[in-house]
């Protein structure tokens, strides 16, 4: 298996929703008008590919100075494990560049994985909840 990494390649929402459902990530896989949005307001968007298949993204939104938020990190299920998550997340933080921290929200089930990749866990964080 080959994967090559893009910055900021044009993907559809379409790709997108069936990379978030191939993930098992809770995102609106169904509503492509917000994915697409989702997509052109990303400041930083790396793509993972095997051939054409998109096989992990990680979407950001930073300042590229002082902080920088990565609001997706997914990778579909039969990819993980095999490095592509730790690599999405070099590349972002590659971009973003070595003044701006980063920073996410995890999932439940991903709590255990962040530090593997080396993320430190923070307790003064707050967060205003999306309306629906």
């Amino acid at each position: 298996m080959k994967i090559e990494y893009k910055v900021n390649a044009v993907i559809t929402p379409l790709q997108m929703s069936k990379l978030f459902k191939a993930a098992g990530l809770n995102r609106p896989s169904e509503d492509l008008p917000r994915l697409q949005r989702m997509i052109d307001h990303a400041d930083i968007l790396i793509t993972a590919w095997d051939d054409n298949h998109l096989a992990g993204i990680a979407r950001a939104i930073t300042d590229f100075s002082y902080c920088c938020y990565l609001s997706d990190l997914a990778v579909d299920k039969h990819y993980q494990k095999s490095g592509i998550g730790r690599e999405l997340t070099r590349l972002v933080q590659e971009q973003a560049g070595k003044e701006a921290a980063l920073l996410l929200l995890s999932s439940p089930i991903a709590m255990e994985y962040y530090p593997r990749i080396g993320f430190e866990k923070v307790d003064n964080a707050f967060k205003i909840p999306r309306g629906k």
